[in-house]
Parts: structure tokens; C-alpha cells; sequence
């Protein structure tokens, strides 16, 4: 009887644990823009930049799947690239973001008292500023770079990352194993290392989500605004600029880069709530 009972259970914690469809559909279209992004510039032939003179505007359709733009360059070629810019940027972003607030909402939630008020005064003040207007400043003044546009939206999401390493080690600070290790003796950046940093980690790669969506939507409008990479270099954001001025007669070329955009977007927004759902939370702990 108990070998029927386990035979049966088993189908059920296997259904239990498999991924929902919306996070395996999510997942596989992030691997297929980043393979894209990361493969297909290194095939024969890829040339974002150059222009079919004899197919300006053409409709998608053999040879150019996704259409080409008024100089006659590959939409698909240049959404690609474009999405090379948008994920240097987003990788940046995530680095500076991680690393700053992790430092500083480890240090807040482990000292408290004076340094965490001057931490927290830090954020709130770096928080007040208007990122992309103080964005758009530097790069008018030092040009157009993805490393000066992601380390600048890195900067703005530290106070995030702050706030959410600084709670979890506010919680961890009162379990037994941490109080077990002061009363014991241990050197604090010792139980950082050990017992700390392993049980934020999770919180913050959580919480990189967001930020990777946040840097890819920041890049984006900038470069819609004329911030970002100067033409004819391609960003999602400059392809869908340069291509408003003819929705009524190529859509596709605005069309194209604003839904992979979209979808890069929504499949990272949706896996970082599943990340954060209390089941997915109660599923880690047990």
C-alpha cells in the first residue's frame, strides 16, 4: 500500500516542481535574443550599418525578414546589434548597482545606528535626483558612451539595492545562527562572509532583475531622446526614433525593435516576480 501511495505522490511533486509555462516561455525568449545578440554578428555577411541602395524601405520578406529602413539597412541586422548596446548597458547598470548597494546595505543593516542614518541620508539624496536629465548632462558634456550612460544609471539604482541588502541583513541580524556567532566571538566581516552574504545574495540577484529592466528602458529612452549612441550605430531606442517619422508608411521599422524591446522587458519583469512570489520563496527555504 505505502509502495502505491509513494508511486502516486511521485507524478505530483514532479508537477509541483515544474516551471510554469510562463516562466519557460520567458526564459526562452531571452536566450533566443541573447544567442541572437551574441552570435549572429559573427556570421558572413552581418553589417548593421550597410545600406541595400536597391531596397530602401522595403516591406519584410525574403532577404530582409524584418524589412530594411529609409537607407536601406536591415532592420533585423540592427535590432540585433541593438540589442548588444541595450545588454552592455543592463550588465553595467547591474555590476555598479550590485556592488555599491550590496557594500552599502551591508554595512547599514550590520553597524545600524549613526552609519545607517548616513547611509540612509545618502540614498534619499541620490534617489531626489532626476537621473535621466543629470544622464543626459554628462553625456552632452563627455559624448555618447554605453559605459558612461551604464556606470550613470548604475550610480541611481544603488540606493535600491541599498534598501533591499540593507533589510535582509536587518532580518538576518536577529536569527540564532548570527547571534550565535557574536556571542562566540567571531570577527564581523567573518560572519558577513559566512553567514550573511549567502542569504542576501538571492535578494539582491532577485532584485537584479529589475534593475536589468530598468537599465534596458533607460538606454532605450535615451536614445529616443538623441542621448544615446549616435546614429548610424543602433540602439533599440534611436532604430524606433528614427523610424516614427514613417509609421504611416514602414511601420515595421519602428515596429520591429519597439516589440522585441517589449518582450525583452516583459519576460524579465515576469521571471523576477516569479523569483519573488511566496511560493517560490517558501519552495527555496524548505
Amino acid at each position: 500500500m505505502a509502495t502505491v501511495e509513494t508511486t502516486a505522490a511521485r507524478p505530483a511533486r514532479t508537477a509541483r516542481r515544474r516551471p510554469p509555462a510562463g516562466v519557460l516561455a520567458a526564459v526562452a525568449w531571452l536566450a533566443v535574443v541573447l544567442l541572437a545578440a551574441l552570435l549572429l554578428p559573427l556570421l558572413p555577411g552581418f553589417d548593421p550599418l550597410h545600406g541595400d541602395f536597391s531596397a530602401p524601405s522595403a516591406p519584410p520578406g525574403p532577404g530582409h525578414w524584418l524589412g530594411t529602413d529609409a537607407g536601406g539597412r536591415d532592420v533585423l541586422q540592427r535590432t540585433v546589434a541593438g540589442a548588444r548596446a541595450s545588454f552592455a548597458v543592463a550588465g553595467l547598470t547591474v555590476a555598479v548597482g550590485l556592488l555599491g548597494g550590496g557594500v552599502l546595505g551591508l554595512a547599514a543593516g550590520w553597524f545600524r545606528g549613526p552609519v545607517d542614518k548616513a547611509i540612509g541620508f545618502a540614498t534619499d539624496l541620490l534617489m531626489s535626483v532626476p537621473t535621466l536629465i543629470l544622464v543626459m548632462i554628462a553625456v552632452s558634456l563627455r559624448g555618447p558612451s554605453l559605459t558612461v550612460i551604464g556606470a550613470l544609471i548604475g550610480l541611481f539604482t544603488v540606493p535600491a539595492f541599498t534598501r533591499v541588502v540593507r533589510a535582509v541583513v536587518l532580518a538576518l541580524g536577529e536569527r540564532g545562527f548570527v547571534q550565535a556567532a557574536r556571542m562566540i566571538g567571531t570577527a564581523p566581516l567573518r560572519i558577513l562572509r559566512r553567514e550573511v552574504v549567502p542569504h542576501v545574495a538571492p535578494a539582491a540577484l532577485t532584485f537584479a532583475f529589475t534593475a536589468t529592466t530598468v537599465a534596458i528602458v533607460a538606454e532605450g529612452s535615451l536614445s529616443f531622446l538623441g542621448f544615446g549612441l549616435r546614429p548610424p550605430q543602433p540602439s533599440w531606442g534611436g532604430i524606433i526614433a528614427e523610424g516614427r517619422t514613417t509609421l504611416g508608411s514602414a511601420p515595421w521599422i519602428s515596429l520591429a525593435p519597439a516589440a522585441v524591446l517589449c518582450l525583452t522587458v516583459l519576460a524579465l519583469n515576469y521571471l523576477g516576480e516569479h523569483l519573488r512570489s511566496p511560493s517560490r520563496k517558501a519552495t527555496v527555504n524548505r
